[in-house]
């Protein structure tokens, strides 16, 4: 099969108007019993939350399936492979439909990790371990660049290989992470700590609950790091810290005074309506 190129655009460029299911051409519809279909064996996702797929099937039982699914000739016998469409498949077997409507395509084994990951990774239907596995595929298997498969997914290159990273983390992040105790940023914040420290940490993290910055902070300590020393402000100068002093005796308030080569600015705090009120009538009088 000649590879298309653009495969980042999405399953639009799989399914022509897949975004206005009335459009598609009829001849274009094959409705084939649903248990001739055979899961696609590079299909990226692997856990399937039961309450979703009761919902969708629900859905089904009502409305049919909306969008078709995608389909190739499986080798042997008149079965089909998917392509695209797993959950919809899933969830029609589980509403109890005799046949679907999918649409035949040609495709080789990388169109078939590809076309599966762009689906789930559009749709946020992935985990990040999961799209990392299917990132791990392509560049292993299919010797594509960090950049290339960026391209396939609509992705940067900082994003694939940052994802990629997380596969080389502790096995105990990777499992809070898939048991989404802890989300990636988490995940990639203990990233530059050893398995062990890595382990340590994903610990401290869960019984303190702490945020991702905060992760970073902890990270930061077990490498022995220091956290950036605040700036300090520049002292103010003798003379205008007495024109502060002599504002606020006047004003009766905090005033702050900022004074530069071509002009400055005064800031005058109050902390009360009745303050703000005081202050206008000192400054401005009444009426």
């Amino acid at each position: 099969m000649a590879r298309k190129s653009g495969l980042g655009k999405g399953l639009d460029a799989l399914i022509p108007g897949s975004g206005e299911p009335s459009a598609l051409p009829e001849s274009g519809i094959l409705h084939i019993p649903v248990d001739s279909i055979l899961p696609n064996p590079r299909q990226p996702r692997t856990r399937f939350r039961p309450e979703e797929l009761a919902e969708l099937a629900e859905s089904i039982r009502a409305h049919g399936v909306i969008q078709p699914l995608v389909v190739k000739a499986a080798e042997e016998g008149n079965n089909y492979v998917l392509i695209a469409g797993e959950r919809r498949w899933q969830a029609a077997r589980q509403a109890g439909l005799a046949d679907v409507p999918a649409i035949l395509r040609e495709a080789s084994d990388q169109d078939l990790l590809e076309l599966a990951l762009i689906e789930n990774v559009q749709r946020a239907d992935l985990s990040p371990l999961e799209t990392a596995e299917a990132y791990r595929h392509l560049a292993e298997e299919f010797r594509l660049s960090h950049e290339q498969i960026a391209a396939r997914v609509g992705k940067s290159r900082v994003s694939v290989t940052n994802t990629l990273g997380l596969l080389e983390m502790a096995e105990e992040v990777q499992q809070s992470l898939t048991d989404e105790e802890i989300t990636e940023g988490h995940a990639r914040a203990l990233k530059g700590l050893s398995h062990a420290a890595q382990a340590a940490a994903l610990h401290t993290v869960l019984n303190l609950g702490l945020n991702v910055r905060q992760t970073e902070e902890l990270a930061r300590k077990l490498k022995g790091q220091r956290p950036p020393k605040a700036k300090k402000k520049p002292a103010l100068a003798p003379e205008i810290r007495a024109l502060q002093e002599r504002l606020r005796d006047g004003l009766g308030t905090r005033v702050t005074l900022t004074h530069g080569d071509k002009g400055g600015t005064i800031v005058v705090h109050y902390y009360s309506d009745e303050e703000l009120n005081a202050l206008i009538e000192r400054m401005v009088g009444e009426g």
